[in-house]
């Protein structure tokens, strides 16, 4: 007999959360993609329940014994010549305690030549962040809900000026093993400032997330829908630039309905042959699509595609994403097993 998904319960759950999003709070860099497999499946996937150690950095529920031992590097080459990069590792002490968490989250804005009010130059400086994360989960008795935590302790450097923070994530995961069904709630990136820039104190990226997967039956295809920023509603407004305007110079700007607001919050992607030894993974990010298209051009914002290889002891990931017409991202990942 099938199991009732909880879906709608965490669904008004998430509700609760309050409005941070993009260009609002200080450490955006705890919101990047985490791996290229990430990467593949639009961005935001938190449904995982695998080998793949580097999930955990987003869903500390996803944390699993099939973790142990592994060891994973990312690297992004990313837009405007930034870099940065992800870390993780599992260990698991015995089955009874579960697995251990810690994962790393690193980027690099690269150098910026300074100057002050007058246009004289100060020489040049840099800018840099990092994220350290120590996560667990553990079964809610014999459910099939899965329980995860991690807290983050969380540096940045721009140019003179310094911050410290720590956040905690909190993850929910039901699993239905009969059907290869996950349906997930994450809120991540709860905490403060310990130490400001400048003196003022700024938010932290909060955010809520909704996920649901699972593996077709017949098919050798892993499906994944991603519900994000569900604390923010809306999470769009009307493009100025998109405005129309008539032969008379009345002017009506872009309609932002309802349906288009519950696209932007959407993420889809597809995991083909998801046990195999190689496997294609697809994706398409609506809200990237949708911000950063170019009116009456064909540019394919929002669309990301990579694969992932296994090679006894290694596997080796890799990604395109879609950003713009004239910048784009490479995702690379290596996980290592240390068994």
């Amino acid at each position: 007999m099938k199991k009732n998904y909880p879906v709608l319960l965490f669904f008004l759950t998430s509700l609760v959360g309050w409005s941070q999003i993009g260009g609002e709070s200080t450490y955006q860099f705890l919101n990047l993609i985490s791996s290229p497999r990430q990467a593949a499946l639009g961005g935001k996937t938190i449904t995982n329940i695998d080998y793949d150690v580097t999930q955990a950095i987003y869903n500390p529920a996803t944390i699993n014994v099939e973790m142990d031992g592994q060891l994973a590097v990312n690297y992004s080459n990313y837009l405007g010549g930034i870099n940065y990069g992800t870390a993780a590792y599992a260990y698991t002490v015995d089955r009874r305690t579960q697995t251990f968490h810690i994962g790393v989250n690193y980027i690099n804005y690269g150098s910026f030549d300074g100057y002050d009010e007058l246009g004289n130059a100060t020489g040049s400086f840099t800018g840099n962040e990092a994220a350290v994360s120590f996560g667990y989960a553990k079964q809610l008795g014999w459910s099939d809900f899965y329980l995860g935590g991690s807290i983050k302790l969380i540096t940045s450097k721009l140019e003179q000026y310094n911050s410290f923070g720590a956040a905690v994530d909190a993850g929910l995961i039901y699993l239905d093993e009969d059907i290869e069904f996950q349906a997930a709630l994450v809120v991540r990136n709860f905490g403060t400032q310990i130490t400001t820039y400048a003196g003022q104190r700024e938010s932290l990226p909060f955010e809520v997330a909704l996920g649901l997967s699972q593996t077709l039956e017949h098919i050798p295809l892993r499906w994944h829908i991603t519900f994000e920023n569900l604390q923010k509603w809306p999470i769009s407004v009307s493009n100025p630039s998109r405005a129309e305007t008539d032969l008379e110079g009345n002017q009506t700007q872009e309609e932002v309905g309802f349906f288009t607001n519950v696209l932007r919050h959407t993420i889809l992607g597809a995991e083909f042959f998801p046990k195999g030894g190689f496997n294609i993974r697809i994706g398409y990010n609506f809200r990237r699509g949708e911000e950063l298209r170019i009116v009456d051009e064909r540019n394919f914002s929002g669309i990301s595609a990579g694969f992932g290889v296994k090679l006894n002891k290694f596997r080796f990931s890799y990604t395109h994403a879609r950003y713009t017409s004239a910048s784009n991202a490479n995702f690379f990942g290596l996980q290592i097993d240390l068994r």
